[in-house]
């Protein structure tokens, strides 16, 4: 599906800052993708406790990027986002690659200030659904919170696991992610939501804020039941393949020239 700088009609939910766009890349896109992922050398993934990865466009450093050139068919793919987004202040130069078995997920994260704050990513292979969290700061109650962060790694993402309530009308929400769609969130969603994925082989899926996209899942999975009458959910039968786009902001070509 084209973009092309409409972006105002695939807002979805009360955020003005969340897009979501369906089919954004063909089947035949999909499999060529796909191809190219696993076509790597074996030596590009990196595994980590919940998931494996493969890092492109070089090191995420505290200071900024320590650059690597990424291949063609990965650029392409980056360059048609940046282009019919027109939200990126420049060339994406970074592509996280995330491999999620059908009962892994993510914690709850925010991408952190290494990078513009505009995030896209493009789906692969199989549904998920995607859970948003206000930040701790946006507590009503901060102190019953413990505002410290649990985790945060040099790429500059930084994990927590409690929840609470909110203010400002900010509440949790979720978004179903198809294969083949493409989830932008920048701004507010960026810098004031966590986001991350259940590990669970089953998703609820009864209130996400893209409800047209709820009614085609069961044209699409199989393995849709229904629980306790409307509450509706699936089960992910397959493994998801993400692709993380964004632009850090420094680059450094050396890291001895800091």
């Amino acid at each position: 599906m084209e973009v092309k700088g409409n972006l105002s009609s695939f807002v979805v939910g009360y955020l003005p800052t969340l897009m979501y766009i369906p089919e954004f890349i063909t089947e035949i896109e999909q499999t060529n993708l796909l191809a190219n992922i696993y076509g790597a050398p074996p030596s590009k993934w990196k595994s980590l406790k919940n998931r494996r990865l493969q890092n492109w466009g070089g090191v995420v450093h505290e200071k900024g990027l320590l650059p690597q050139d990424m291949p063609p068919w990965l650029t392409k793919m980056a360059e048609r986002i940046s282009e019919e987004s027109g939200l990126f202040p420049s060339a994406i130069n970074h592509v996280l690659i995330n491999e999620y078995l059908p009962n892994q997920g993510i914690m709850p994260h925010q991408d952190g200030p290494a990078y513009f704050p505009v995030v896209a990513i493009v789906s692969l292979e199989s549904p998920v659904v995607m859970n948003f969290t206000p930040h701790p700061t946006l507590k009503v109650c901060s102190n019953t919170f413990k505002d410290n962060i649990e985790n945060q790694c040099s790429s500059g993402e930084c994990f927590l696991n409690k929840a609470g309530e909110w203010k400002d009308n900010h509440h949790p929400f979720s978004v179903l992610l198809m294969p083949r769609s493409l989830v932008i969130f920048k701004d507010d969603a960026y810098s004031k939501y966590l986001h991350g994925i259940q590990d669970s082989k089953i998703h609820r899926y009864t209130e996400v804020i893209n409800e047209f996209e709820a009614t085609q899942l069961c044209k699409w999975e199989k393995a849709v039941e229904t629980i306790d009458g409307d509450d509706r959910s699936f089960c992910r039968s397959r493994k998801r393949v993400s692709l993380t786009c964004r632009v850090v902001l420094k680059v450094h070509k050396n890291l001895f020239r800091f």
